[in-house]
C-alpha cells in the first residue's frame, strides 16, 4: 500500500493504458457497437473520416426568411395566433411560421418563415397584418440551425452510418451553412435521407357529399411521441409497428368512426385515388402508401379495444422506404427544407491509400523521437521511460477516439504527431531540470521536479489558449488538429508527465 501511495500516478497511467487498449481492440466497443458489420470486422474499433475511408461532404443552406424586432407576445395562444396570421397571409401551411420571443431566443423577438418566400413578400405580409419589425433577411436563426443539426444527427445515427459529422458553419462572407459529412457513403444516399423535412402523417381519404376528401388523422407530432419499433416484414409487407399514446389513440379512433371507416362500406374498400376509404401514409405531403382499414381494426375502433391497446402498423412499399419512415419518425421533422449548395466526394479506393501512409508517418515520427532521445541522454534509465511515456499519450488518445466514435482524418493524424513532439519536449525539460546536478535525496528531486512542472504547466496553458479558438470555431481540418492537440496536452500535464517524474525518481534516487 505504501508503494501505491508513492507511485499512484504510475498506477493510474497503467490503468489508462490498459483501458485504452481494451477500447481499441475489444469487440462491442466504439465502432463495433454501432451495428455496422464492416466496422465490427476491423482489427481496431477506430473509425475513419472522409480522407481515410472515403465518403461525402454535403453543404446546404436552410430555406427561410427571418423578421427581427417583431413584438412577439409571451402568451402561447397569442403567439400561435401570430404564427397562423402570418402563415395565412403568405398562403402557407400551418407550422411553416415560428415566432420566438426573446426568452426563447438568443436575439430580439423574431418571426421565422420556413418557405422560399422573398424578403419583400414577408415584409408585405407583416405590414398588412400591422406587425412592426426592425429588419427582414433571408435565412434562419441560430436556434433553428441548431435544431436542424440535432435532427440530422439523429437521422444519421438511426441509419447506423458510423463516423458521421453534422455541424453548422459560417463563411467569411457571412453565409450560414449546414455541413453533413458521412464516411463510406455517396452523395445520393445521404441527400435522400435529409433532402425533405421528413414529416410523416396519416391521412384519412374518404367520400363526402359525393366527392373524395382527406383529413389528417395522425400528425407527425403525435406519431413522433409514440413508440416506434424497428422496420420489419409483417404479413409479407414491409412495415413499421407503432404504439400510439393514449391521447393520440382516442383522437385517431374517434376520427375513424366520424369519417365512416368503421361502417360496412369503410372496411377493406380502398381504390386510391379513384375513391373508397383509404388510410394514406404521407411523407412531406406526398402519398407513399395507401391501404384500406381491415375489418378487425375497424371493429376495434368501434368497440374501444384500440384505445386499450393502441398498436397498428404503417405499411410501406419496400424495406428501404419502411426504414426511411422509421428514421423520420424517430428523429422528428426538420423545421425547414435544405437547399444543397455543393458536395465533396472522396473515393474509398483513393482514401485507402492514406491509411498506410499515415501509419508509416506515425511510426517514423516515433522512431525519430526515440533515436533523438537516446542520442541526447545515452542512459537507458532516462531514455526508455521517456519514449514509453510519450507513446503512452498516443495510445490513450487512440482509446479515447475509439470510445467516443471520433472519425479520424489527416488533421487528427497531424495532431497525434504534434502530441508526440510536445510531449517529448516537456519530458526533456523534466529530465534536464532534475539531472543538472547530483541528486542526493527525494526532497531535492521533488523540488527540481516541481520547478520543471511549473514551466510545463505554463506552456500547456499557453497552448490550450492558442488552440481553443480553432477547436471551437468550425474551421474544417484545423478543428480536428486543435482538438487532438488540446487533449494530448491535458493528458500529458495531468497524467503522463507526473507519472514520468515518479519513474525517474525511482531510477535516479534508488528510493521507493
Amino acid at each position: 500500500m505504501s508503494w501505491l501511495r508513492e507511485n499512484w500516478r504510475v498506477a493510474f497511467l497503467v490503468v489508462l493504458l490498459l483501458g485504452s487498449s481494451v477500447a481499441l481492440f475489444a469487440p462491442g466497443i466504439g465502432a463495433s457497437a454501432s451495428g455496422d458489420e464492416e466496422a465490427a470486422s476491423r482489427p481496431t474499433n477506430l473509425q475513419y473520416g472522409l480522407e481515410l475511408s472515403g465518403g461525402v461532404r454535403l453543404r446546404a443552406t436552410a430555406v427561410g426568411v427571418t423578421a427581427s424586432g417583431v413584438d412577439v407576445p409571451t402568451n402561447e395562444s397569442a403567439r400561435e395566433a401570430l404564427e397562423a396570421d402570418v402563415a395565412n397571409a403568405l398562403s402557407l401551411e400551418p407550422g411553416s411560421v415560428t415566432a420566438r420571443d426573446r426568452r426563447a431566443a438568443d436575439s430580439p423577438d423574431v418571426v421565422e418563415v420556413y418557405a422560399a418566400n422573398t424578403t419583400e413578400e414577408v415584409k408585405a405580409a407583416l405590414d398588412s397584418l400591422g406587425y412592426g419589425y426592425d429588419s427582414v433577411s433571408s435565412g434562419v436563426t441560430a436556434a433553428t440551425r441548431s435544431e436542424i443539426v440535432d435532427t440530422i444527427s439523429t437521422k444519421i445515427d438511426a441509419t447506423g452510418f458510423s463516423g458521421a459529422s453534422v455541424y453548422s458553419t459560417r463563411t467569411q462572407a457571412g453565409g450560414n451553412y449546414i455541413v453533413v459529412e458521412v464516411p463510406g457513403q455517396n452523395a445520393s444516399e445521404v441527400r435522400s435521407l435529409i433532402q425533405g423535412r421528413g414529416e410523416v402523417e396519416m391521412w384519412a381519404y374518404y367520400p363526402q357529399n359525393g366527392n373524395q376528401t382527406n383529413a389528417t388523422v395522425l400528425s407527425h407530432a403525435q406519431l413522433q411521441r409514440s413508440d416506434v419499433s424497428t422496420a420489419q416484414v409483417i404479413d409479407g409487407r414491409p412495415s413499421v409497428p407503432v404504439s400510439l399514446t393514449q391521447d393520440a389513440a382516442e383522437e385517431f379512433a374517434a376520427d375513424m368512426r366520424q369519417y365512416g371507416f368503421t361502417s360496412s362500406q369503410g372496411t377493406s374498400n380502398c381504390q386510391f385515388p379513384d375513391g373508397g376509404y383509404c388510410l394514406l401514409t404521407v411523407l412531406d405531403g406526398e402519398v407513399v402508401y395507401d391501404a384500406g382499414v381491415r375489418a378487425n381494426l375497424a371493429q376495434s375502433f368501434e368497440n374501444g379495444d384500440f384505445v386499450q391497446d393502441p398498436r397498428f402498423v404503417i405499411t410501406a412499399n419496400s424495406m428501404e422506404e419502411a426504414r426511411e419512415l422509421r428514421v423520420n419518425l424517430q428523429a422528428g421533422a426538420l423545421p425547414t427544407q435544405l437547399e444543397f449548395q455543393d458536395s465533396y466526394y472522396v473515393s474509398p479506393s483513393f482514401a485507402e491509400r492514406y491509411k498506410p501512409l499515415s501509419l508509416v508517418t506515425g511510426i517514423a515520427a516515433a522512431i525519430a523521437m526515440a533515436l533523438v532521445v537516446f542520442a541526447r541522454y545515452g542512459d537507458p534509465r532516462v531514455a526508455i521511460p521517456m519514449v514509453f511515456t510519450a507513446l503512452a499519450e498516443v495510445v490513450i488518445l487512440l482509446g479515447f477516439a475509439a470510445v467516443s466514435g471520433l472519425a479520424l482524418d489527416l488533421s487528427h493524424i497531424a495532431g497525434f504527431i504534434a502530441v508526440i513532439g510536445t510531449g517529448v519536449d516537456d519530458l526533456v525539460i523534466i529530465a534536464d531540470e532534475v539531472m543538472t546536478k547530483e541528486i542526493g535525496s527525494q526532497r531535492v528531486f521533488k523540488s527540481r521536479f516541481r520547478k520543471a512542472l511549473w514551466v510545463i504547466g505554463a506552456a500547456a496553458v499557453t497552448t490550450i489558449i492558442a488552440m481553443s479558438p480553432l477547436a471551437v470555431l468550425s474551421l474544417g481540418d484545423l478543428r480536428g488538429f486543435a482538438i487532438i492537440t488540446i487533449l494530448g496536452v491535458l493528458i500529458g500535464v495531468l497524467v503522463t508527465r507526473p507519472a514520468y517524474g515518479d519513474i525517474l525518481r525511482r531510477l535516479l534516487t534508488g528510493e521507493h
